[in-house]
């Protein structure tokens, strides 16, 4: 047997996620020997690589709820330690508004489950007190309340932030690892991937769409079943970004939490997402007719939109289960939690389900002890409210001028401990072509920087 198949990881996280990334993170810190298996070239080439950014208070939350108690466990945390991994928070606050008599209605009861889940600062606002906030929203509305505690975060930096401090302190990363059979003999998995087999004493599932295949490869059975739930978005160019300070959230539904209106950290102004069914875990599609009805929208509750241009568009699919729950299940038979059904709150949870998962421990005996001065990796600075690297000199110039990306950034990224293999994994930690050319002046000089860097198959920018 090989050095590399005969290592016996404490644990291994299948999924490479916001979620798999601070499960990496905080098992970790606690001193397990932690690899984390990714099917995909790329870390969150999945779920987590569309979403709004928001951070979320958990106000709308089912009280009583485990996503109700791991986003609130998470939004902690993630104050309590951005600071350290330099994660930039836009504090804007946000607006439940209603827009019609019925969603009115329903205002007190959502003010009630707010106070219930900890959200104690939320404040009843007339028509008149929203439009002297927000004067561009659209003079219909009828009411609303504020909850000061919601924030704008940067979605990628985040999970990036999480994995990369797990790197530093140890973790091992193996990507296109995608676990295709395991084996439990009473104390070690030997998990087979295309990279290799991997042998560890605890398994945790945080494959996102794919997390009930994973169980049924694995424990020949699932618990849950996923239903992907595709939302698209349109970006907004970045002059629209003045138009708005708070976030604006709509009466939630069962199912959704409805078309948002906000701000981006990098700047823009974006409408979304929808809530489409569907049987694909992959199709992460846009259509015409579905983006202009998101920009008419957008328009109907922020006028002024009518006359900013839309930058980009994207798509991402949520993980949704058979229950409203999360589906954080079990198998201490086996030294097995499957972490399933994490929907649209991921972000916003992410620390507080590696924590609650952490704390099970699944009946594996504890072979390690917590970290005393774990290492702290240096962030991704993509704020655009924030210092970004083209203000601190030796940047080596700016490739990227739509989103002032700077040549120290891109090689960074290239030859730090987690590089990009895919254009879209160059994207997410740097934004380079994600302006309003999308790339069109700065790909020559993207191409030159990153030849042979990046797999052609798989994206490599062309001159």
């Amino acid at each position: 047997m090989s050095e590399a198949n005969s290592t016996v990881f404490d644990v291994a996280v299948i999924g490479s996620g916001v979620v798999g990334c601070a499960m990496a993170r905080r098992y970790t810190l606690n001193g397990a020997h932690t690899v984390v298996l990714e099917k995909e070239p790329d870390v969150l080439d999945g779920a987590s690589k569309a979403n709004s950014a928001i951070l979320h208070t958990g106000f709308d939350a089912p009280p009583g709820s485990l996503e109700q108690a791991c986003i609130a466990s998470g939004y902690r945390e993630y104050l309590d330690i951005r600071e350290a991994l330099g994660l930039p928070v836009l504090k804007t606050g946000a607006l439940v508004v209603a827009w019609d008599k019925p969603q009115l209605e329903q205002l007190e009861s959502l003010l009630k489950k707010a106070r219930q889940n900890g959200v104690p600062d939320v404040r009843p606002m007339s028509k008149a007190e929203i439009l002297a906030q927000e004067p561009a929203l659209a003079t219909h509305l009828l009411g609303g309340f504020s909850i000061p505690g919601e924030y704008l975060i940067d979605p990628w930096a985040t999970a990036h932030a999480y994995l990369l401090q797990a790197l530093a302190n140890g973790a091992e990363l193996r990507r296109n690892a995608e676990v295709l059979t395991g084996v439990f003999d009473g104390e070690i998995w030997t998990l087979s991937t295309p990279a290799g087999v991997v042998r560890a004493r605890q398994v945790i599932n945080c494959a996102g769409l794919f997390g009930d295949i994973l169980d049924q490869r694995l424990l020949g059975q699932s618990r849950f079943s996923i239903h992907p739930r595709k939302g698209q978005f349109v970006v907004f160019d970045k002059s629209a970004a003045a138009l708005l300070q708070a976030i604006v959230l709509p009466v939630p539904s069962k199912t959704t939490k409805g078309v948002v209106l906000f701000r981006t950290i990098f700047g823009n102004l974006a409408v979304g997402p929808t809530a489409e069914e569907q049987d694909s875990r992959t199709d992460a599609s846009t259509d015409r007719t579905t983006l202009q009805g998101l920009r008419q929208k957008g328009i109907e509750m922020l006028p002024a939109l009518a006359r900013h241009e839309i930058t980009a568009t994207y798509a991402g699919l949520r993980p949704a289960s058979n229950e409203q729950d999360y589906r954080i299940i079990t198998e201490p038979q086996k030294n097995y939690i499957s972490v399933g059904g994490i929907r649209s709150t991921g972000l916003s949870a992410a620390l507080g389900i590696a924590s609650h998962v952490a704390a099970l421990n699944t009946g594996a005996e504890v072979r390690y002890a917590p970290l005393s001065a774990p290492a702290i990796p240096l962030p991704d600075r993509l704020s655009d409210y924030h210092e970004r690297d083209w203000q601190v000199a030796g940047n080596g110039g700016i490739i990227c001028h739509c989103e002032k990306v700077t040549k120290r950034e891109i090689l960074a990224a290239l030859d730090g401990p987690m590089p990009p293999a895919t254009l879209q994994g160059l994207k997410r930690r740097t934004r380079v072509t994600m302006g309003r050319c999308q790339g069109f002046y700065c790909t020559p000089a993207l191409a030159a920087l990153t030849k042979g860097r990046l797999d052609p198959a798989l994206g490599e920018p062309d001159e």
